[in-house]
């Protein structure tokens, strides 16, 4: 298993865009046949701030993740566009 945490912060006036947009993100992304988690969270104390944590079956399956058209419109042309900063960190769980 790969997880996948991403931590965005975005200006104050595009945070409820990227909300909207993860949603859509979030949908699309846990239809995928490699996907098995895929949570979003919104900082309670800082509500620009959004955290991602996803689970994927392996590499090759996120590797699929990042080539489909939705992930390509949501991610790489939506919420990173948005985005003022990005913190990506990929793993696989401790046994």
């Amino acid at each position: 298993m790969i997880v996948n945490a991403v931590k965005y912060r975005f200006p104050a006036d595009k945070a409820g865009e990227a909300e909207r947009i993860f949603g859509e993100l979030r949908a699309a992304s846990l239809a995928e046949a490699g996907c098995l988690g895929f949570v979003v969270s919104r900082d309670v104390t800082e509500p620009a701030t959004f955290v991602l944590f996803e689970e994927w079956v392996d590499q090759a399956a996120l590797d699929a993740h990042y080539a489909t058209d939705a992930f390509d419109r949501l991610g790489r042309n939506g919420v990173r566009l948005l985005a003022e900063s990005r913190l990506a960190l990929r793993g696989m769980p401790l046994a």
